[in-house]
């Protein structure tokens, strides 16, 4: 069974990039006196604008993703994480 979340992508997505943003380890901010956590707890709201920009991104899949998703099989959960995982791959091949 794939995992399900809980919270909506928009939010996951608003709160990674509010996290990129703060945390010493994303090269952010750095020294915030407090952990980065809890400082994306109340800003990821903000992110929300950008989130949005990165989800109607994503409603147009390349070739390779629509690909995934029919190898993926009739969940469509599934086919979602198969599609998300075959663009990551083609980024992550852009980068080589």
């Amino acid at each position: 069974m794939t995992s399900v979340a809980n919270t909506s992508p928009i939010e996951r997505i608003a709160r990674v990039i509010a996290a990129e943003m703060l945390s010493p380890n994303a090269e952010g901010a750095g020294e915030l006196g407090r952990p980065v956590s809890e400082i994306v707890d109340t800003i990821w709201p903000r992110e929300t604008d950008r989130a949005m920009a990165v989800l109607r991104t994503l409603r147009e899949p390349t070739a390779t993703m629509i690909e995934a998703g029919r190898a993926a099989g009739d969940d469509p959960a599934r086919v979602w994480s198969a599609m998300v995982n075959a663009a990551i791959a083609e980024a992550s091949a852009l980068a080589d």
